[in-house]
C-alpha cells in the first residue's frame, strides 16, 4: 500500500510540477528578435514610451502625419514591434501609425505578458497617447494574440473605430485545450491548474476575457482575416468569431484556403489601406 502511495504522490506531483511550467513558459516564453529597423522601410519614427496603468514602461514607434487618421499596430506572440515594420511603413503615406511592443516583449517592461488581458488596457493607454498628440480617428491593425488584444479592447474603447485583425484566437481557454489535446482527458485538470497558477502569480484568470464574447457586442467595423490552414490558431476559432459578429453589418470575412501562421496573403497592404480609408477617412483626426 505504501509503495501505491508514494506512487500516487510522485505521479501528483510530477503533474503539479508540468502544470507549472507550462504556465510559466507561456507567460515568459523565449522573445523572437526580428532583425529589421525603421530605417530598413525607410520608415522617419519617433522613439516613444507609453505608461500602463501598472506603471510599466511600453515601447513604441511614431511616424506622424499632421491631420491624417491613426493605426496602432499590434504584434504576435511572442515578437516584436519590428515585425509591423513592412506594413507600417506601405500604410505610412496616409495614415498616423504607432507600432508598439507588447508587454514583455521586445523594448517594453512586465515581467511576464498576460495573453491580453492587461493588454487590453495597454492599447487603451496607447489610445490615451494618440489622442493627447490631437488624433481622434484611431484604428487598430492587430496580428494573433495582437488581434485577440483589439477585440478586447476596442468593445469599451469608443475611440476605436475600426480594427483589422489576422487569426486572433477567440477563446485562450479552448486554445489551451486544443494545444494540450494530447494528453486527453487530462488536459482540462492541466489547464484549470494553470489557470490557478494564473491568480496566484498574476492576480487574476487570464483566460477570462474571451474575444469571442467581446466580439458579439462590437458595432464597428470589423475586418477578420483568418487561413483555414493555420496551424497555431486553429480555423475553429475564426468561425467562432464570424458568428459572434453575425449581427455587426460592417464585419467583414476574408478566409484564405491556404497560408500558415503569419501569411497574411497577397495585396495585404492594399486591403488594409482601403479598409481604414473606407471608415478613417473622413473622421476628425
Amino acid at each position: 500500500m505504501k509503495p501505491l502511495v508514494s506512487y500516487a504522490a510522485v505521479a501528483v506531483a510530477g503533474f503539479l510540477t508540468l502544470s507549472l511550467v507550462s504556465f510559466w513558459l507561456a507567460v515568459r516564453p523565449p522573445r523572437l528578435t526580428i532583425p529589421l529597423t525603421p530605417a530598413d522601410v525607410k520608415l522617419a519614427v519617433e522613439d516613444v514610451t507609453i505608461p500602463a496603468a501598472d506603471g510599466v514602461r511600453l515601447s513604441g514607434w511614431l511616424a506622424a502625419r499632421p491631420g491624417a487618421p491613426a493605426i496602432i499596430f499590434l504584434h504576435g506572440y511572442p515578437a516584436e514591434k519590428a515585425d509591423m515594420l513592412p506594413l507600417a511603413a506601405a500604410l505610412a503615406p496616409r495614415f498616423t501609425v504607432l507600432l508598439v511592443d507588447l508587454r514583455y516583449f521586445g523594448g517594453s517592461g512586465g515581467r511576464a505578458t498576460t495573453l491580453g488581458f492587461r493588454e487590453r488596457d495597454d492599447l487603451r493607454r496607447a489610445v490615451d497617447f494618440l489622442a493627447g498628440r490631437g488624433v481622434q480617428a484611431i484604428g487598430v491593425f492587430g496580428l494573433s494574440l495582437g488581434g485577440a488584444i483589439a477585440i478586447l479592447a476596442a468593445v469599451d474603447d469608443p475611440r476605436i473605430r475600426a480594427i483589422a485583425v489576422y487569426s486572433p484566437f477567440a477563446d485562450l481557454r479552448a486554445l489551451a485545450h486544443t494545444l494540450y489535446a494530447w494528453m486527453g482527458p487530462v488536459r482540462y485538470p492541466f489547464v484549470g491548474l494553470m489557470r490557478v497558477w494564473s491568480c496566484l502569480f498574476l492576480g487574476a484568470d487570464i483566460t477570462a476575457p474571451a474575444p469571442e464574447a467581446a466580439a458579439r457586442r462590437l458595432a464597428i467595423p470589423v475586418y477578420l482575416v483568418a487561413s483555414r490552414d493555420d496551424e497555431q490558431i486553429p480555423f475553429a476559432h475564426a468561425e467562432r468569431l464570424r458568428e459572434a459578429l453575425g449581427g455587426n453589418s460592417r464585419a467583414e470575412f476574408e478566409f484564405m484556403e491556404r497560408g500558415r501562421h503569419g501569411m497574411l496573403g497577397p495585396d495585404v497592404e492594399r486591403r488594409l489601406e482601403r479598409f481604414f480609408a473606407r471608415w478613417l477617412a473622413g473622421a476628425t483626426a
